[in-house]
């Protein structure tokens, strides 16, 4: 045999090890999320009316929140449930964290519509104020650059890269933030923004599980793919419908093709232009049918569930 087919034969060797190496791949890693369900955890959830909620481990040493609209939130009235005094001002907002005594506190972004982002820089500003150890994160161009965010933080007084992870960049799509004991990474959503960069949504890891935070979406293909990548164990899904947002039947979809085990409907009964406070049992029923296995708590604003998986 001369050394050129020798050759060739090392060739193909070598090529049919790494393709028989890429059909026995193991599980996706850490950097990519992992292909393995999280299990054991437990996280306090208290929904704050449309798409905002907080979010927490059972002994409040980890805190987030899933978007920044607290003492302007509108998502109580329709249910004629009082807003709760910590959050009817900036000032008792700030209170009420800072009692909690936190190793930390994440603010996470999905877009700048106002029933996401009206009370996020107040909110920053004032937990920065209380020293409370804040951080927050979203979209990387949102945060960073003069045409997204950064203005309205220096108005409020705020340094970016001393609130916003990874020196003030926030992350994209496929990126990871870190602060405390918690994990957020940043998925599409299928949605409008006033400053033109992409809305999104959020994986977060909190209290031994990993949380679907889905912003305003559309339902979207790719849900498919989020679910086999980062195998999310709880989804706070928007359900409102109308104008803006996918609804009910859509939202049970979501979470059938995310393959979570519990799910929250959120984003409803906050503005004449979504569904009102039958949203979340129109939810409830759509995810009986769609996906039985799921399931489902439905929350008035103000309360708060303990999800344990």
């Amino acid at each position: 045999m001369d050394r050129r087919t020798v050759l060739r034969g090392m060739v193909a060797m070598s090529g049919g090890l790494a393709l028989g190496a890429c059909g026995t791949s193991s599980p996706l890693g850490s950097g990519t999320g992992g292909s393995t369900r999280m299990s054991g955890g437990r996280v306090s959830v208290r929904w704050l009316g449309g798409g905002v909620a907080e979010l927490a481990t059972p002994d409040y040493k980890q805190i987030a929140y899933a978007d920044a609209w607290f003492w302007s939130n509108a998502g109580w009235t329709r249910f004629n449930v009082p807003k709760a005094a910590e959050y009817a001002s900036k000032e008792a907002f700030a209170q009420y964290v800072r009692g909690k005594n936190p190793d930390a506190v994440f603010v996470l972004l999905t877009h700048d519509h106002g029933d996401h982002a009206g009370d996020y820089m107040d909110a920053l500003k004032a937990l920065v104020d209380a020293g409370v150890p804040v951080m927050s994160t979203g979209q990387s161009d949102l945060m960073r650059a003069p045409t997204g965010l950064v203005p309205d933080f220096q108005k409020a007084g705020l340094t970016p890269a001393k609130v916003v992870v990874n020196g003030g960049a926030g992350m994209n799509f496929g990126g990871t933030s870190r602060h405390g004991a918690m994990t957020a990474r940043l998925v599409p959503a299928t949605h409008s923004t006033l400053h033109g960069f992409p809305a999104a949504g959020f994986m977060l890891d909190i209290g031994g599980m990993r949380v679907y935070i889905s912003g305003d979406t559309d339902l979207f293909s790719e849900m498919k793919t989020l679910g086999e990548r980062y195998q999310p164990n709880l989804a706070l899904v928007c359900v409102g419908d109308g104008p803006f947002t996918m609804g009910p039947e859509e939202a049970a979809r979501a979470c059938q093709w995310l393959g979570v085990q519990h799910a929250i409907p959120v984003h409803y009964a906050h503005n004449p232009a979504v569904k009102g406070v039958e949203a979340g049992e129109e939810f409830r029923k759509a995810m009986a049918q769609i996906a039985p296995s799921v399931k489902v708590t439905v929350m008035k604003p103000g309360e708060t569930q303990v999800i344990s998986i």
